[in-house]
């Protein structure tokens, strides 16, 4: 598989003259890719069961209020019984954001396995320093960077842009029906 990515990752490592620029700008957009498939992985994700964590969340702001109301009413039985289906409901919605941010992650991992291949060997020398760095360690450093970076500019991109809105109104719904008190 890497003898067809080689040619678009290699490239990445040889912007500059400089061994230390090179693996840290090469790092850095390796990083930066990851990111980018990342969101487009879980755009496609959430797309796919937008209908699904739809009706997720609904249960549990139903669960909830009903919870909520049994509690008021003094009905401790029926409060026991439908909490219970609310704590279930929220479980539901919590893995399924769990499994949002897996699918966010997963492309890091290839490229820990991209960059094993050229750095298990050697370490990345930090910029201004004598030290010198595991290739993990570095990757995290510039995967943290780039998902930053691209958190302020995925606003303005076009197919992101619109992807960042259904993420947001899902994370607002979310909210909304994670905070319905549940006792």
């Amino acid at each position: 598989m890497w003898v067809y990515l080689d040619p678009i990752i290699l490239p990445l490592y040889s912007l500059t003259g400089s061994f230390v620029g090179n693996s840290w700008i090469g790092t850095f957009l390796l990083a930066m890719l990851a990111v980018v498939v990342g969101e487009f992985t879980i755009s496609i994700v959430y797309r796919v069961n937008r209908r699904h964590l739809g009706e997720l969340n609904q249960r549990l702001k139903h669960y909830s209020e009903l919870s909520e109301k049994a509690f008021q009413s003094g009905d401790k039985d029926n409060y026991k019984a439908v909490n219970k289906q609310a704590n279930d409901a929220y479980g539901h919605v919590f893995f399924n954001k769990f499994g949002l941010s897996a699918a966010m992650l997963w492309p890091a991992f290839f490229a820990l396995d991209w960059m094993q291949r050229y750095f298990s060997e050697t370490n990345l020398p930090i910029p201004f320093t004598s030290s010198t760095m595991n290739y993990v360690v570095a990757l995290l450093v510039c995967y943290i960077a780039a998902r930053m970076v691209f958190g302020r500019v995925k606003r303005r991109l076009p197919y992101f842009k619109h992807h960042y809105k259904m993420l947001d109104a899902y994370s607002q719904e979310s909210v909304k029906a994670e905070s319905a008190p549940r006792g």
